[in-house]
């Protein structure tokens, strides 16, 4: 401050010493020498005047926009993100702008907007000496209005000189700083008028303006009130629109709709007299409604919306694009399909439809949010609501005080809460709404090409705007879809489908933590019985046979399993443990989904792909995807071949359960090979199904928001039940449809390398009428590969070894959970 004082103290000395010099040195010149050097001396000091501002002399100015800027100028501009086949599906913006050329714009839009803001725009070059000569009488007389040429306005809207830049020293004087500001425009508005024709001055005009609303530039705004684009907008939509320049809020349409009336008018008296309206189009325009057709777009409209919340991620991370996804002006296309995205979304609103109707009615009234001993979680909703915003915002309001936190957390009022048919308003408190949407099951599901990993189709969940938490990438139990490494792993060790292995009862001593101390591991087959017989590695797969899996676990060894999983696509930790073979670690569903297609590409690693080109807004490409590295060997071509044989018995060895499937895929039997897992959490939390064709392989997962809310039984809660509709209805409308059946209608190829027929084609499993280990992931009833169901019998428990332990003993704690299918 002290320094502030000094300055404008040496300044007003030196001012005043300036104009007693001035007057000495002409006091006896004639009277035309005084006007000359008057005129001179004006002209000097306009020219210092300009220079000082402009180079912030002595920091009394503050910045202004570089040289540089005002030739390059650039504006924030909405990037658009496209599908595969250039299908617009959402913006990223932080101001929705999208700019537009000169020839795209209504010329009646051009003559309304000079007409009311610049009459005289193409007579001054940058500054309205006249207007502003108008404007200062009208101020004398009491009457302010504005001055500002569209030029000016221009280099407001461009260069945000009132905000972004500072006004120096000088600017802290009262009355100042408007003048250094008002300084800045004129000097900015005078280089933008000597650099760019009147024609880039208008079009960047009105692709920068604001008219209200979250609608930047003449496209947006547009579309936003009149639901059309700049080249059709109506002489009296063009008058709405200019009329919003003045005051966005107060003479916006939808807000004040007779104040918009009302300028509006003013706007067409204007067209009417520059001769550019006649009277009688005038008087008739002048009684119109204003037909809008008005709607706000927001960042999180239009389709894939979970996926476009995680491209935004991928870009900055994966891409290492050194821009802006929101002020970029970026065309973004993705490898989304835009007809497989309608399909997986449907695919998975017609499922999820049925699975909520079954888990309503299993539950009724019963809360589902219970221990693993079926008793209610104490204090499970009031848990969540100490997380809410809502609760934060009371707790600091009142103190803390619970009793005022409670009262107003159970309050009734309006709320909208999630349906299937659409969101639904009601009467609720805060608490039972907590109640309502926990009860909810959900879901994710992916859609790779293995050979290309162009990710085709992407739902996160049920409902984005309920929940933001994308289960395409959130980390939960696999169950049984784990054990394709386990068994790739075996593969790579030289087995193979048709060598045999024991179904039997295996214990395993591990570490368990919780208890702290060595506890006895006995995993259970699904159906908790062991057929005591030998059975090929291909039925064991297609069976998803528990004991089968641990034993290889330990007979190739956990390190060499993990091993094999991180080089085929899941880049998670995984815990070095004997459950571990029965998925015990929590995965992504795309990391699954991209192991998977590992098996299918012929063993070659690629991370999945999402973007396909990403254009700036000069054209200039900035990311093409053939640049990106190419997929590499992550395991031999023999186990990858095998696997591919062990995922198709999955459709062909009773009691396989992927035999399900048929019932969505028979009419494809002739073309196309199928093949996939089940997978279900030991507690049917999480239940997964992950289908592959030669073309496709998609993964889907199902369960409740919080681990505790499940299906009770295995019967209504597996992965078979569950999530493998969700692959069914998707695969089914894609190979049915005429555009997509051609490239997605495929058998796998014969083996590439000289691979015995014998090792991979062994005799189906036949199951004795004295047994039944087949009733895996809860399957109810069994098919054969004809889609008939087949007879079963059950067999007596087999009894155990004499050194089993008790079955409290059986269960282990942390990181040793059993997971069936």
């Amino acid at each position: 401050m002290k320094t502030l004082n000094n300055s404008i103290r040496l300044i007003q000395t030196g001012f005043k010493r300036f104009i007693r010099w001035y007057k000495s040195l002409y006091q006896h010149t004639p009277w035309y020498k005084k006007v000359l050097a008057l005129f001179t001396t004006f002209i000097v000091l306009v020219t210092a005047y300009v220079f000082a501002v402009y180079f912030n002399l002595f920091w009394l100015f503050g910045k202004s926009p570089s040289i540089h800027k005002i030739m390059n100028p650039e504006i924030s501009e909405a990037s658009e993100i496209y599908t595969a086949d250039s299908v617009l599906i959402g913006k990223y913006f932080s101001e929705n702008r999208s700019p537009v050329k000169y020839e795209e714009v209504a010329p009646v839009f051009f003559t309304t907007l000079i007409d009311t803001e610049d009459e005289r725009f193409y007579s001054h070059h940058g500054i309205d000496f006249q207007g502003v000569l108008a404007a200062i009488k009208d101020m004398a007389k009491g009457n302010g209005r504005g001055a500002s040429t569209i030029t000016q306005q221009l280099v407001k809207n461009m260069f945000r000189i009132r905000t972004q830049y500072s006004t120096g020293l000088l600017g802290k004087i009262p009355g100042v700083k408007i003048i250094i500001m008002k300084s800045k425009e004129w000097i900015d508005a005078v280089g933008l008028e000597f650099l760019y024709s009147k024609k880039d001055i208008l079009t960047m005009y009105v692709n920068t303006v604001d008219f209200g609303s979250n609608a930047y530039g003449i496209k947006t705004a547009a579309k936003t009130y009149f639901n059309t684009t700049p080249d059709k907008l109506k002489v009296e939509e063009c008058a709405v629109l200019v009329g919003l320049l003045k005051a966005t809020t107060y003479y916006n349409p939808k807000l004040n709709y007779d104040n918009s009336i009302k300028r509006r008018n003013v706007v067409l008296s204007n067209l009417r007299a520059h001769d550019h309206l006649s009277e009688q189009d005038y008087q008739k325009l002048c009684k119109l409604p204003i037909n809008l057709n008005f709607k706000v777009e927001n960042v999180y409209e239009g389709k894939s919306l979970y996926f476009r919340d995680y491209l935004r991620t991928y870009i900055k991370n994966e891409l290492n694009l050194d821009a802006d996804v929101y002020s970029d002006g970026l065309k973004i296309y993705t490898t989304l399909n835009s007809k497989m995205q309608d399909y997986a979304e449907n695919a998975v609103n017609k499922q999820m439809r049925i699975i909520q109707q079954r888990f309503n009615s299993h539950w009724g009234n019963v809360n589902p949010w219970q221990d693993e001993n079926h008793i209610e979680i104490a204090h499970f909703i009031e848990d969540i609501a100490m997380r809410l915003p809502v609760y934060k915002y009371l707790e600091n309001k009142y103190h803390g005080n619970k009793d005022s936190i409670d009262y107003y957390l159970n309050k009734p009022h309006e709320v909208t809460l999630f349906s299937y048919d659409g969101p639904v308003k009601q009467i609720m408190s805060t608490m039972d709404s907590i109640r309502y949407m926990v009860k909810f099951m959900h879901t994710g599901f992916v859609a790779i090409e293995p050979d290309t990993r162009h990710v085709k189709a992407w739902v996160g969940d049920i409902d984005f705007d309920s929940w933001k938490y994308d289960k395409v990438t959130a980390m939960r139990q696999s169950g049984s879809t784990f054990k394709l490494f386990v068994y790739t792993a075996a593969m790579n060790k030289g087995l193979t489908p048709c060598d045999e292995r024991e179904d039997s009862y295996i214990g395993i001593k591990v570490f368990d933590k919780n208890k702290n101390k060595e506890v006895l591991w006995a995993p259970h087959n699904a159906n908790g019985y062991f057929t005591g017989r030998n059975m090929s590695l291909r039925a064991a797969f297609a069976q998803s046979i528990n004991s089968i899996a641990v034993k290889l676990g330990q007979e190739v060894g956990i390190p060499s399993i993990i091993e094999t999983a991180h080089k085929m696509g899941v880049n998670s930790p995984l815990d070095n443990t004997p459950s571990l073979a029965l998925g015990s670690s929590d995965v992504s569903l795309l990391e699954m989904v991209n192991g998977y297609s590992t098996v299918v590409a012929d063993g070659k690693y690629q991370n999945p792909l999402l973007v396909l080109k990403i254009i700036d807004r000069n054209g200039k490409v900035i990311y093409d995807v053939k640049n990106s590295p190419s997929p590499k060997q992550a395991i031999p071509y023999r186990s990858a071949f095998l696997m591919q044989e062990m995922l198709k018995a999955g459709m062909k060895e009773p009691g396989a359960t992927s035999m399900a499937l048929w019932s969505y895929v028979r009419e494809f039997d002739r073309t196309t090979d199928f093949g996939g897992k089940t997978g279900t959490s030991n507690n049917h939390s999480d239940a997964w199904y992950i289908g592959v064709t030669p073309g496709l392989v998609g993964g889907a997962w199902v369960g409740g928001e919080y681990r505790c809310i499940h299906f009770r039984t295995g019967a209504l809660g597996q992965g078979s039940r569950t999530a493998l509709p969700i692959w069914g209805y998707f695969i089914q409308d894609v190979l049915k449809d005429n555009t997509l059946k051609d490239k997605y209608q495929l058998k796998f190829k014969k083996p590439l390398e000289q691979i015995d027929y014998d090792c991979y084609n062994c005799p189906l499993y036949q199951p004795q009428a004295e047994e039944d280990s087949l009733i895996l992931d809860s399957i109810e009833y069994f098919v054969d590969i004809n889609g008939d169901t087949i007879t079963r019998h059950i067999m007596k428990p087999q009894a155990p070894a004499e050194d089993t332990p008790p079955a409290e003993e059986e269960a282990t704690g942390h990181n040793t959970q059993q997971t069936t299918l």
